[in-house]
Formats: C-alpha cells, sequence, structure tokens
C-alpha cells in the first residue's frame, strides 16, 4: 500500500496544467484583460492561457492586451504561489505548472508536495470504501436471487428440466456470492491498511498546516 500511494504521488506530483479557453464572446468584447490575467495567475495558469484567450476571442475579432494581461498574471501569481494555497492545491489533487519565481517555489512547493501526500492517501481510503461498499451490494444482489431462485425451485409443477435448470442458475448465484464474499474480505484489508496509512501520514504531515 505505501508503495501505491508513493507512485500516485510521484506520478501526480508536479505536472503540467492543460485546459481549454473559457473566455466567451462577452468576456472577450468586454476586453478585461487585467482582471482576466490576475485571475490566471490566481488560479496557477501558466502564461499559455493567453494563447487560449486569444484563439476563443479571435473569432469575435477581438485581440488580447498582452502587457495588461501578463502584469496582472504577476498579480494574481502572489496570491497563488504562498505556501498555504501550495497545500490547498496539493491536497485538492490539483497539477503543478511550475509558474511560481524560484524564490516563491521554496515555500510553495514543499507545501505542495505535503498537500498531495495527504491527497493520495485520502484517495486511497476512498477507492477502498467504494470498492468495499460494491461488494456489500454485490453480496446482497446475489443473496437476493439466490433466495428468489429457492422459492422458484420449491414451487409445484415444475419440470424435471425446469428444475435442473434453476439449480444450475443457484449453483451459479452461489459462486457469485462466494466471489463477492472474498471481495469484500479482499476490499476489508485494503481499507484497513489505507486507513493506517493515511492517519500515518497526516499525523507526519498535516500537523504543520492545521490537518489532524
Amino acid at each position: 500500500m505505501k508503495f501505491l500511494i508513493a507512485a500516485a504521488v510521484a506520478a501526480t506530483g508536479v505536472v503540467l496544467l492543460s485546459g481549454c479557453a473559457t473566455m466567451n464572446e462577452d468576456q472577450c468584447l468586454v476586453g478585461d484583460w487585467g482582471g482576466q490575467g490576475w485571475r490566471d495567475g490566481a488560479a496557477g495558469h501558466q502564461t499559455s492561457r493567453l494563447d487560449d484567450h486569444a484563439k476563443a476571442c479571435a473569432k469575435y475579432g477581438v485581440a488580447p492586451n498582452m502587457s495588461a494581461y501578463l502584469s496582472a498574471r504577476e498579480d494574481g501569481l502572489r496570491t497563488y504561489c504562498t505556501w498555504e494555497n501550495g497545500f490547498r492545491q496539493g491536497r485538492q489533487g490539483n497539477s503543478y505548472g511550475g509558474v511560481c519565481a524560484p524564490a516563491e517555489e521554496r515555500d510553495f512547493l514543499p507545501a505542495y508536495q505535503d498537500g498531495r501526500q495527504i491527497h493520495a492517501v485520502e484517495q486511497a481510503v476512498s477507492s477502498a470504501e467504494s470498492a468495499l461498499n460494491s461488494a456489500i451490494s454485490r453480496i446482497d444482489d446475489r443473496e437476493d436471487k439466490l433466495d428468489a431462485k429457492q422459492r422458484e425451485l420449491r414451487q409445484d409443477g415444475l419440470t424435471d428440466e425446469q428444475r435442473q435448470r434453476i439449480r444450475e442458475r443457484i449453483r451459479e448465484v452461489r459462486g457469485e456470492l462466494q466471489d463477492a464474499r472474498r471481495d469484500a474480505r479482499r476490499a476489508e484489508e485494503e481499507l484497513r491498511y489505507a486507513e493506517i496509512e493515511a492517519r500515518a501520514v497526516i499525523g507526519a504531515v498535516g500537523g504543520r498546516y492545521g490537518v489532524w
């Protein structure tokens, strides 16, 4: 479990933000490039975001004000590139596009990586809970089907062939029920390990950020 969580953190630690432009016709025509730049900086978008906006607005005959956008984006980045926000972004599982200056990144990046660790263990717990709930649902479903087939087998007037088909289906359902119970036991074990790991990581890391 520790290996899986560590691998998840390593694989998703520092990746590039991506996405298409979000500016609509009204936003393009208003032309608030300073406000758009600040919002993009505060959201941690890379400068390539301006290219997306330019493409979105070109269809309306609007070109971006690059200097206003980039200047305001720098102001927005000062809101984004803090250790508090770094931890928040990491814990939410958001990606980081390397937008912070080296001096700011010295505080931002360790907090971001701490947040990613907590995000990974919390996701592991959530995944194990989902697997357990799915197995329990299948158990309930197969038990209901087994009861229904057993009642069907007790009905009068069935031919030998009909009884044989019902018995075969009963054996199939019992096998499916056995598989579901095995999956539930495995999921319970995975959940137990995931919860232990989560408590350990949150205990070691979370105290620095008020997370217990």
